[in-house]
C-alpha cells in the first residue's frame, strides 16, 4: 500500500514537471517585426527590414502593407526591389508640411503595399522587405508601423496593436522600430568614419607610447645588468687579490 501511494506521488510530480516543461518551452508566435541595418538615430536616415514570417500551414503570405505613422511623416522612404514581389508607394497629404532643405513639403508616404507576383511566402519560410527612411524624427524614441498580412486563403492578419511599457505584449503587436541617440552626421555614416579615425588614431598613439615603455624599459634592464656583472668581477677580482696578498705575507 505504502508503494503504491509512494509510485502515485511520483507519477504526478512527473507529469507536473512535464507540463511545466512543455509550458515553458512552448515557443511565442512570431509577427511582423522591424529591425534596421545598422543604427536607427535620430534626425538621420537608416535602412530597415520588415520581417515577414508565414504562421500558417496550408496558406502563402500574398500580401504586405506597412503603414507609415502619421504622427512623424518621413519625407524620404524608398523601398528596394524584392524578387517575386511587386510594390506600390502610396503618398497622401499631410496636416503639417515638411521642411526639407529649406523647402516644405506637402505630402509624403503613407503606406507601402508589396503583393506577390507568384505563391509568395510560403509555410516554413520568411521574407524581409527593406525600406530606406528618413530623416527619423528628432523628438521620439520610437516609431510605430501598423501591417495588415494576407494569405493566399484570403486570411487577414491586423498587426496593429501598439505595444505599451510595463505591459505584456498585444497578441498582435504593431512593428515598432526604437530610435538611438542622435549622431553629429544625420547620414549615419561620416559620423561613423570620424568615430572609426579618431580610435585609429588613439589606437596608434597608445602603440607608440607602449613601444616607447618597452624601449625605456629594455635600456634600464640592460644598464642593471652591465653594472651587476661589472659589480660581480670586481668582487672576484678583490677576492683573488686578498687570497694572494695572503700567500705573500706568510711567505
Amino acid at each position: 500500500m505504502q508503494i503504491s501511494r509512494t509510485a502515485s506521488r511520483v507519477t504526478a510530480a512527473v507529469a507536473v514537471a512535464g507540463a511545466t516543461v512543455l509550458a515553458v518551452s512552448v515557443p511565442a508566435f512570431a509577427h511582423v517585426s522591424v529591425q534596421p541595418e545598422g543604427i536607427a538615430a535620430k534626425g538621420g536616415y537608416a535602412t530597415v527590414d520588415f520581417k515577414v514570417p508565414n504562421e500558417r500551414d496550408n496558406a502563402s503570405t500574398t500580401k504586405l502593407e506597412v503603414n507609415l505613422p502619421a504622427d512623424h511623416p518621413l519625407a524620404s522612404v524608398m523601398p528596394q526591389p524584392v524578387p517575386g514581389w511587386s510594390v506600390k508607394v502610396t503618398r497622401s497629404k499631410i496636416d503639417k508640411p515638411l521642411t526639407v532643405h529649406g523647402e516644405k513639403i506637402g505630402e509624403a508616404v503613407t503606406k507601402v503595399t508589396w503583393t506577390a507576383d507568384g505563391k509568395g511566402i510560403e509555410p516554413g519560410y520568411f521574407q524581409k522587405f527593406p525600406l530606406s527612411l528618413g530623416a527619423l524624427p528628432e523628438d521620439a524614441d520610437q516609431l510605430v508601423f501598423k501591417a495588415i498580412q494576407t494569405y493566399s486563403n484570403k486570411e487577414v492578419v491586423r498587426w496593429i496593436e501598439v505595444p505599451q511599457e510595463g505591459q505584456d505584449e498585444p497578441e498582435n503587436p504593431a512593428p515598432t522600430l526604437a530610435l538611438s541617440a542622435a549622431t553629429d552626421d544625420h547620414h549615419g555614416t561620416a559620423a561613423a568614419a570620424g568615430d572609426d579615425a579618431k580610435s585609429g588614431a588613439d589606437d596608434d598613439a597608445a602603440d607608440a607610447h607602449q613601444e616607447a615603455a618597452a624601449d625605456s624599459d629594455g635600456g634600464t634592464d640592460t644598464t642593471a645588468r652591465v653594472l651587476g656583472i661589472a659589480g660581480i668581477v670586481i668582487g672576484v677580482a678583490g677576492v683573488a687579490y686578498g687570497v694572494l696578498a695572503g700567500r705573500r705575507h706568510t711567505a
